[in-house]
């Protein structure tokens, strides 16, 4: 198998990612310069944080006319993964790829701290290795992290199971207290129908070590390398 990180104008997590990738999955993962086209020899892409080109407009709304963009959306409807984090939930939402908008956090602080996350979908290949009703400590470090949508897309979203987690307390109850930013129910990451697109605001790749104050995210990257070997198997 073989991932790729997307590298934008202003991405500052993606060696985050790559090590993740290469230390704790140890497998091999390239940087995509935001400018390449040819995505055929990975099996999944990440969308790193960051704030590509600055944020200036808006997070994400110029990095979703990048070349690679246009391929990623073809990427992504052949059935491969994609996975984007902070600024990459935010760019796939632009993009389309992912239903709703991000927008400033609602006490309009710039937020960076642990948060509890309760899985609520385990059954994507991003989260196969969790239980539903699994609480995580997954870092944050966002400005424009309050998810929004209307009615319809919050309600579709709930009927197919999309919302893949929610941020709570340590023991997985939900409330606006534990809502570090305002999202609209709550919600930390989705994914797309079909289940192989994922986007989340917190930063698994940032918990893969204790030394950094946890590793619970790591089940989302054994998870997709689960995901991948069984896909290769099918094919």
């Amino acid at each position: 198998m073989k991932f790729g990180v997307v590298v934008f104008p202003g991405s500052n997590c993606d060696h985050d990612a790559y090590h993740a990738v290469s230390k704790y999955l140890g497998q091999p993962v390239d940087f995509i310069w935001h400018k390449e086209t040819d995505l055929s020899g990975y099996d999944a892409v990440i969308v790193p944080g960051g704030f590509s080109y600055g944020d200036y407009l808006r997070a994400g709304a110029l990095a979703r006319f990048s070349p690679v963009m246009r391929s990623l959306r073809n990427f992504a409807a052949a059935g491969k993964y994609v996975f984007g984090i902070c600024n990459g939930f935010q760019i796939l939402c632009e993009a389309g790829l992912l239903p709703g908008a991000l927008m400033r956090n609602a006490g309009l602080h710039f937020v960076c701290r642990h948060v509890n996350l309760r899985v609520e979908n385990e059954n994507t290949p991003f989260t196969s290795q969790y239980a539903n009703g699994s609480v995580l400590s997954i870092p944050i470090a966002h400005a424009e992290g309050n998810y929004t949508c209307d009615d319809a897309t919050l309600n579709a979203l709930e009927e197919n199971g999309q919302i893949v987690f929610r941020y709570s307390d340590a023991e997985g109850e939900i409330s606006d207290e534990a809502n570090p930013n305002g999202a609209r129910s709550n919600i930390a990451g989705i994914c797309n129908q079909d289940r192989n697109v994922l986007g989340m605001m917190p930063h698994p790749e940032r918990a893969c070590e204790e030394l950094l104050g946890s590793n619970d995210g790591r089940g989302m990257f054994s998870s997709l390398a689960v995901s991948i070997t069984r896909q290769s198997m099918l094919q």
